[in-house]
């Protein structure tokens, strides 16, 4: 369903923006440009004095995969962009899982913000952003995904995201539709 309304309390969720994150390769879209709309989003946010939340991972579950053991990545890996010009009053969630929700503290945050939508945007859209999107519509929050300020690893795998799981957990648009809703308030 394509994006109708902001609640008055909404928060803005971007996931993942980090140094060594947004260096990766990113299909469809660049991750520069995927920063230049979320960081578009964060202003539109704080000027209306609306949450805004920097979700970044510094760690993966415990869990076993098959994934092959990873070099220990660069210091500075995990640090926020520097685009997202982070301001004093933004929340920093630090998440060692996919979704931003477990054991972050990000659902009770929230809550106590009076915020009852979220907008998610960020990096990767079939693992961190559907992921938390996933777990904000389980919580009960109305979710809002802004497709054109989120990217992935693979072209299929953002598509069949946007396509297919997002209809089914919130509505979708793009970071300038979401921005006009806010100006309209």
């Amino acid at each position: 369903m394509p994006v109708t309304t902001l609640d008055p309390q909404t928060g803005l969720i971007l996931i993942d923006l980090q140094k060594g994150i947004v260096a990766r390769d990113t299909k469809p879209y660049p991750a520069a440009d995927v920063v230049e709309k979320s960081a578009a989003l964060a202003a539109a946010f704080r000027q209306h004095r609306l949450p805004v939340i920097l979700v970044h991972v510094t760690g993966g579950a415990p869990g076993r995969n098959e994934q092959p053991p990873q070099p220990a990545p660069p210091a500075d890996w995990a640090d926020l962009v520097p685009e997202l010009d982070r301001q004093p009053g933004d929340h920093v969630i630090t998440k060692q899982t996919w979704g931003a929700f477990v054991n972050t503290g990000l659902e009770e945050k929230l809550r106590s913000l009076g915020v009852t939508q979220v907008v998610i945007a960020g990096i990767a859209t079939a693992i961190g952003v559907e992921s938390t999107a996933r777990q904000a519509y389980e919580a009960g929050f109305n979710v809002t995904l802004a497709i054109d300020a989120m990217t992935d690893l693979a072209a299929e795998t953002h598509h069949n995201s946007v396509e297919r799981i997002f209809p089914r957990v919130g509505e979708t648009g793009t970071a300038d539709a979401i921005i006009a809703l806010l100006a309209q308030r």
